[in-house]
């Protein structure tokens, strides 16, 4: 099973939260960018772009932060963040 974690926070408290979970056979990279439709649609967001530093940052973590700089339109929290938080 892969479960990907989802949160936004503004001025360091958490707004909102959810889980998503994929058990398909699918590679990690479809499972991720799944969950992130998923994440965006649940939280009302258009999908933010991944840069190099939060590929980098997923990458060696399992975990991201997108910020305001990763959002074409404004966004009324700090940041959101993403991590795995199982995977198969």
């Amino acid at each position: 099973m892969f479960r990907l974690w989802a949160k936004t926070f503004k001025n360091a408290r958490m707004l909102k939260d959810v889980t998503i979970e994929d058990a398909s056979e699918d590679t990690r990279t479809h499972k991720v960018l799944r969950a992130m439709e998923q994440v965006c649609r649940d939280f009302d967001l258009s999908s933010p772009i991944w840069l190099e530093k939060t590929i980098r940052e997923f990458k060696k973590h399992a975990k991201a932060r997108f910020t305001q700089d990763n959002f074409m339109e404004t966004i009324d929290f700090d940041y959101l963040e993403i991590q795995i938080i199982e995977e198969d």
